[in-house]
């Protein structure tokens, strides 16, 4: 029979509302509550039962399989023979299913009771699943949460879409809660197959104090800062090494804040809790020193009796100090370093006889020589991985830059300048043969040897470091660049002439120097050859000079009276 049930339609959405659970989740619980009811109900334990639920309408089918044995040796519950099932179904065959269905409407209470109870741990275990899924990646994560009840050993803590605990051992001493009570809290356990609470928060952990530092300081948060170690009795005091990553920030003051503003802030979230805020090293005995202020340390030597083991010297009068009110400032130190520390005074080990100060200097030598060493091993590292990257670095060309140490380039056009600049020879009076040794100095040019130059003295070269290396590269590679961009010559340019071969302005300097004395050189040869034009000159008579000297000046004179200088001075005024 089929058989509709409005209240059971409504049921399941409201467990899906108020569980936020899927459909498919509470339908599946649902289904096999009822298959466990009837097999309860009917007594056996292993009878296949069919159940459909659509819309609310819902369907039980008892199977059983087809078997062609004779009757006595069937299970009335689990099998059924053949002639039976083909009067039931014609067509059946062995191995079929013959389903019958059946009115859960019968149950007994026992069957209704076990439906309820297994629908009940079926959306509870659906229930811790999601909440697993949702809070196992929020491991030491801050939330906000709101208290719902407080009991002595534990306080139930409402953070979101779960119920959390926080036990005694995780709660601050000095604090009092009450129910409502909005506070932060840091999940510390999500448990998956717990029978209670899944998540455990609790205010008392060291990552509570880190996560309420990085909301207060942007520079934890960014990762300028780090926190290295902490120390933590709650609500008594907390220690914090920090580094910083930037040398041109203060660690300890951008903790603290202007005015102290910031460390104020997380010192009332915790209660009045006292906070120590000192720098971090990677010397253990800088680091112990740092840790036991406000005491002052005079030495940090090893403990040969102890594994792990340190002997903290400190002045007499400040043993107590460094050892704290009941201990806890030596306990704090103990659990920042990792180290176990023996705290002595100066008069115990002068009674001792033991050298302190040699071996504590002994130590810090030690260290110092330990980190030159990592130092020069990471500077090794660095210099060959900028020679190994050296095929990556990126070309510029040569032609939108000059560099001081390349040669100046020589266009067409500088040429043709120099050219129209040489000097002109001397005119000749008279025609004369020309000579190999009187070509104009541009015809011989090619010819002549290159003059010697002064080979450089080496300067003694100093040691680079990797950025000056790596610039250096850089600069060879855009050498032979642009060497190979100079050299290249295009068919526009042998075509029209104007392609000149690139020298170097030096060499153009000292080939200028040289036409210059070569035409200074012709200048004293013509010199020398004047003489001999002088005799060649003709000689005149006293009256043909002055016959010549009339006519100069009778031309002279019809010059100046054919020139109007009335219009010069009508131009000009």
């Amino acid at each position: 029979m089929k058989l509709k049930v409005e209240s059971l339609a409504t049921a399941l959405r409201g467990i899906e509302s108020d569980r936020e659970l899927s459909q498919d989740i509470v339908e599946e619980a649902l289904t096999e509550a009822l298959t466990k009811a009837y097999r309860k109900y009917i007594d056996v334990p292993d009878a296949y039962v069919r159940v459909e639920i659509k819309n609310g309408n819902v369907q039980i089918w008892h199977e059983r399989l087809v078997v062609d044995s004779p009757e006595e040796d069937l299970d009335p519950d689990l099998e059924v023979s053949l002639a039976e099932a083909r009067g039931i179904r014609p067509g059946a065959k062995p191995g079929d299913m013959i389903d019958e269905e059946v009115d859960f409407r019968n149950f007994d209470r026992a069957a209704v009771v076990l439906a309820k109870n297994v629908m009940k741990q079926k959306i509870r275990e659906a229930e811790k699943a999601k909440v697993y899924e949702e809070y196992c990646d929020k491991v030491d994560d801050m939330v906000k949460g709101t208290i719902e009840t407080v009991e002595e050993k534990f306080v139930i803590v409402n953070i979101g879409k779960t119920l959390a605990m926080m036990k005694k051992s995780d709660q601050i001493p000095t604090e009092q809660y009450h129910e409502g009570e909005r506070l932060p809290v840091v999940i510390t356990e999500v448990n998956k197959d717990t029978k209670g609470a899944q998540v455990l928060v609790s205010r008392s952990s060291p990552v509570f104090v880190k996560r309420l530092f990085e909301r207060e300081v942007p520079e934890i948060y960014n990762g300028v800062i780090e926190i290295k170690a902490i120390a933590r009795e709650a609500g008594e005091r907390c220690k914090l090494a920090v580094m910083s990553h930037n040398e041109n920030i203060d660690p300890i003051g951008a903790c603290i804040g202007p005015r102290g503003s910031r460390v104020q802030t997380i010192i009332n979230e915790l209660n009045g809790e006292k906070i120590d805020i000192f720098e971090w090293s990677d010397n253990i005995s800088t680091l112990i020193k740092n840790a036991l202020a406000p005491s002052e340390a005079i030495a940090v030597i090893p403990n040969e009796n102890v594994k792990d083991g340190l002997i903290v010297v400190v002045p007499d009068n400040q043993l107590s100090l460094a050892i704290g009110k009941k201990g806890k400032n030596a306990r704090l130190a103990v659990r920042l370093s990792n180290h176990k520390i023996d705290i002595k005074s100066q008069s115990e080990m002068d009674e001792l006889g033991i050298d302190y100060m040699t071996i504590a200097r002994e130590q810090e030598e030690a260290w110092e020589a330990k980190k030159a060493a990592e130092r020069a091993y990471r500077q090794q590292e660095k210099q060959a991985a900028f020679k190994e990257d050296t095929g990556d670095i990126e070309s510029i060309e040569s032609a939108d830059f000059t560099y001081a140490d390349e040669p100046e380039e020589t266009t067409a056009v500088d040429t043709l300048y120099e050219s129209e600049n040489l000097p002109e020879p001397a005119p000749e009076t008279e025609p004369a043969v020309v000579e190999e040794e009187d070509l104009p100095a541009v015809a011989q040019e090619e010819d002549l040897p290159a003059p010697a130059q002064p080979e450089p003295v080496a300067k003694p070269e100093r040691e680079l470091d990797e950025m000056e290396l790596a610039a250096k590269i850089a600069r060879e590679k855009r050498k032979e660049h642009a060497l190979d961009t100079r050299e290249y010559k295009s068919k526009f340019e042998d075509f029209a002439g104007a392609h000149t071969k690139q020298e170097p302005a030096a060499a153009k300097k000292k080939r200028w120097d040289d036409r210059r004395d070569r035409d200074q050189d012709k200048d004293k040869e013509k010199e020398k050859k004047k003489p001999s034009f002088e005799a060649m000159r003709p000689i005149y008579s006293d009256e043909e000079l002055a016959e010549i000297e009339e006519r100069e000046a009778a031309q002279t004179e019809a010059w100046d009276d054919d020139v109007d200088y009335e219009e010069f001075d009508d131009y000009y005024d």
